[in-house]
């Protein structure tokens, strides 16, 4: 069991007095991302953040309004007529508040450099307070591990939701469902599966067939809404029947209200792929598009509902008198097609679930990467799957791991309606997270008085703590799955972060490292040619490998180096500061590599640049000097013992830091010794 910890990426440093200062009201203040003109034509990045950001979120009317009305369709005579109204009413409404205002007006004009995300709205809320504060990380740091309990979920519930509209295919009917578990498993695997093959190949094809998605959406609820002649259901577009919906069903609604919340699941990846599209196209493409084929599907399941709502009660009584423990309500979703496009309703959906699915995948990795950048997280394997796309990686230990997630909620579960119980604690807390780093955002960094951010947020921070305390009824139904997961996340990431801070501070108790060439000027080692390398997470500190070298080998070469790499709070560091060289002595320099927390550390490529700052070495006579230490536990390490043991464990599956750093493995050479934390 050791680790390199010399070359491990120092803890995140302060944002830099170089940095782009934020010249308007939530700008990046230098035309980056964030404004969507920097990567790519605008409608190119519409049509890409309408496959990615939107998939998640355009798959919800598969299942939340079915959700939403089966609570209210087990009273006595079943759903009314002004239930289902209210029901499309508070869904119309949850859209608004907490898609639209939240995250399309307020939040995406919160960019971190063009980033979004929850680690990059706490790296930008701390830049805002000046410090990094304990309650602030403790914050992040549970939005972050609440993110993964909806990458297991989403793939569950969005592929079973579709896969299930197979039993409302005429030609199935009956003989279908023992194929549906089935069915769902077999594609979860095969896409979890091709995720090392990357998405370039067919991420092209993500927006297309999402816009035909939305469009598709939007043409049936139209189509029903003509249909079925029930312009009652205008009345949804109104807030007075979601009021009165609440009044009248107070105990009620708390439980429906963890239902109608499934329909803005995925409002996140608006702020989380802000980096990748801009939030030019994403807000054009929500008002455009999404939003109104979001809203006229709904109105068209409410439609078709209160049309058919007389057979629907009584074929939903007649299962329940039967007693069929897991009868589901109708999928109004499915049942408004009319059977002759059912099937290929149903592929179109399942295509949809899986781009979705992607977006949540890939949204995994890519927080996963900006964890282990920033110091919160052992370093993981990360492969790069596109040579022009930056933001396409894959991590194979996530990934497994995330399929055996998903594949075990899946079994256990076992159709959508009973995933639905466990979906939404994680989004909902994730949420509220946001929130609250956003009030300092907008306090601190936009220099809005603290009355005038309370008022902004406090509204939204309402209605989050009502679905919040709506889905945590269902804890023993399924949620405590994602609250487990996260527990679990948030355990690991403070056992990383305090285990390692505990080895930073043993190591600074080693000898200086102006104090040994002190004493070698006066005994000089023997030189050899070319040049060493040693990396080293305080330049300070002489790097152990250089110890062990002189101890064991008693020799040094003609240029040391001794290499630093940092990780800033921005996504991706100034071109200014990304290297500096310093002369230490005339035979040894200081290297600083910087890195933003989006960007690859990879070593090799930037010292070939540093060349222009003047340092000079082959890479054919160029040796690279690792510190590997095998930490031993210990009583008086400042952590629990089990602590420590948890520490070690995550230390030793660490990624191997050649890899990390791309290093070339014929280079590098490491040396180790035993530490006690």
């Amino acid at each position: 069991m050791a680790q390199a910890e010399d070359a491990a990426p120092q803890p995140p440093a302060g944002a830099s007095a170089t940095a782009a200062r934020i010249r308007r009201l939530g700008g990046d203040g230098n035309g980056g991302h964030g404004d969507g003109v920097s990567h790519g034509s605008f409608w190119t990045l519409l049509i890409g953040s309408i496959g990615v950001v939107y998939g998640d979120i355009g798959t919800s009317p598969l299942y939340a309004f079915k959700e939403s009305v089966a609570h209210v369709a087990h009273g006595a005579g079943g759903a009314r007529p002004d239930e289902v109204i209210g029901i499309v009413s508070l869904i119309f409404w949850a859209l608004i508040v907490v898609v639209t205002l939240k995250y399309v007006v307020f939040i995406l004009q919160m960019d971190n450099k063009g980033e979004g995300g929850t680690l990059s709205l706490m790296a930008l809320a701390q830049r805002a307070l000046g410090r990094r504060t304990p309650w602030l990380f403790i914050i992040g740091v549970v939005g972050a591990s609440l993110f993964y309990g909806d990458a297991l979920i989403t793939p569950a519930i969005s592929v079973l939701s579709a896969v299930e509209g197979l039993r409302e295919v005429r030609a199935l009917e009956g003989s279908i469902d023992p194929w549906i578990l089935p069915i769902g498993v077999v594609i979860l695997v095969g896409l979890f599966a091709v995720q090392s093959r990357g998405t370039g190949a067919v991420g092209r094809f993500f927006g297309p067939i999402t816009a035909v998605w939305f469009v598709v959406m939007g043409a049936l609820g139209v189509y029903n809404i003509v249909i079925a002649n029930e312009p009652a259901i205008w009345m949804a577009l109104s807030p007075i029947p979601a009021v009165t919906f609440m009044i009248n069903h107070a105990g009620l609604t708390f439980i429906v209200l963890g239902s109608v919340f499934l329909a803005v699941t995925g409002a996140e990846a608006l702020y989380a792929d802000m980096g990748h599209f801009g939030r030019k196209p994403i807000r054009f493409a929500w008002v455009g598009l999404v939003l109104p084929a979001l809203t006229l599907n709904y109105l068209g399941q409410g439609a078709w509902t209160l049309h058919n709502l007389g057979h629907l009660n009584a074929d939903f009584a007649a299962a329940n008198a039967a007693g069929l423990t897991d009868a589901e309500f109708a999928n109004p979703f499915f049942g408004m097609a009319p059977d002759i496009i059912r099937l290929p309703l149903v592929i179109l959906a399942t295509m949809a679930t899986v781009i979705a699915s992607q977006a949540v995948i890939s949204g995994a990795f890519s927080l996963t990467q900006q964890a282990i950048q920033l110091g919160l997280l052992p370093r993981l394997e990360i492969r790069r799957t596109s040579e022009t796309q930056i933001g396409q990686i894959y991590m194979p230990q996530i990934n497994w791991i995330l399929l055996a997630g998903v594949l075990v909620l899946t079994l256990a579960f076992g159709s959508s309606s009973r995933l639905a119980a466990a979906y939404g604690i994680s989004i909902t807390g994730e949420m509220m997270m946001s929130t609250l780093m956003m009030f300092i955002v907008i306090w601190k960094l936009w220099k809005r008085p603290i009355w005038l951010a309370t008022a902004i947020l406090l509204p939204f921070l309402v209605v989050e703590a009502i679905f919040l305390a709506s889905n945590l009824q269902r804890v023993l139904q399924g949620g405590f799955v994602p609250l487990a997961l996260a527990v679990g996340l948030v355990l690991l990431i403070w056992t990383w972060v305090r285990g390692t801070a505990l080895l930073t501070d043993t190591l600074r108790r080693e000898e200086p490292l102006a104090k040994l060439f002190e004493t070698l000027s006066h005994h000089p080692p023997h030189r050899v040619r070319g040049t060493a390398i040693f990396l080293t997470a305080d330049p300070e500190v002489a790097p152990a490998a250089l110890m062990h070298n002189l101890k064991h080998n008693q020799v040094l070469h003609e240029q040391i180096i001794v290499l630093t790499v940092k990780t800033l709070q921005t996504p991706r560091a100034p071109e200014s500061e990304r290297i500096i060289v310093e002369d230490f002595l005339p035979d040894v320099k200081r290297v600083t590599l910087t890195f933003g927390y989006m960007e690859t550390p990879n070593v090799v490529k930037a010292l070939t640049e540093a060349r222009k700052h003047g340092l000079k070495f082959d890479i054919m006579k160029t040796s690279f000097f690792l510190s590997r230490r095998s930490i031993v536990p210990s009583e008086k390490s400042g952590m629990p013992l089990w602590q420590d043991h948890l520490f070690i464990f995550l230390v030793r599956n660490a990624t191997n830091a050649t890899d990390f750093f791309h290093i070339p493995s014929g280079r590098a050479v490491e040396l180790g010794n035993q530490v006690m934390v």
